[in-house]
């Protein structure tokens, strides 16, 4: 009954994307131009968008830059932590109902060998992995999904690891109209030293928790 209901739904938000043509977007302006279009509903169509994005190939930051772009800081982060959180929901049960077919349908990608890790330390795991943005966010959503891990250590770690990221993709969209003030540089600088930090986060994460290389 719950895998019915949940590819009903599937099959909707699906359809909407296709006729509305959603994500045909080639820049942020574009993105806020669409949201704001819709007057007081924009906050509910930007989450919708962050939701349905793992249904597609475009890219959660630059969605996440838009956010504050369009709501601001603090508003804007909001917004990206319920779309984020929904879109990483239906990415995992897309993936804990449908693994077996979804992995025959996306058989190019580099999902991650998690099941190992996380029958251990899931929460730990999906927490690291949220704090390194530069491991696909939706991969991370699905290789969870086909791994052992409880939804609620994996909505919670999730919840948690995505603050850091959410915060300086956000500021950087509520900076960018500010473009060569010293508040745009920061917001350049906090997102260098989150990929910076990220980068040798990875490998210290490959290291201690994955005997191969599952990190791609």
């Amino acid at each position: 009954m719950k895998k019915s209901i949940f590819l009903s739904v599937l099959a909707v938000l699906i359809g909407l994307f296709y006729y509305f043509d959603i994500f045909s977007f080639t820049n942020i302006n574009e993105i806020r131009d669409f949201v704001l279009g819709y007057g007081v509903y924009a906050p509910v169509i930007f989450i919708i968008l962050f939701t349905i994005v793992p249904l597609t190939l475009f890219p959660d930051a630059l969605l996440a830059i838009a956010g504050g772009l369009i709501f601001g800081l603090y508003e804007g982060s909001l917004y990206i932590m319920i779309g984020a959180l929904c879109g990483a929901t239906l990415s995992f049960f897309i993936a804990r109902y449908y693994g077996s077919w979804l992995r025959d349908k996306l058989e190019g990608e580099k999902f991650l060998n998690i099941d190992t890790a996380v029958k251990k330390n899931g929460f730990l795991i999906i927490f690291l992995l949220r704090l390194i943005p530069l491991v696909p966010f939706d991969i991370i959503s699905y290789s969870a999904g086909f791994s052992s891990i409880r939804y609620k250590d994996f909505f919670i770690a999730s919840f948690v690891g995505i603050i850091p990221g959410v915060l300086v993709y956000a500021n950087i969209g509520a900076k960018s109209l500010a473009f060569g003030s010293s508040e745009f540089y920061i917001s350049i600088a906090l997102l260098l030293a989150l990929i910076v930090i990220s980068m040798m986060f990875k490998k210290s994460l490959k290291k201690k928790f994955f005997v191969q290389e599952t990190i791609q």
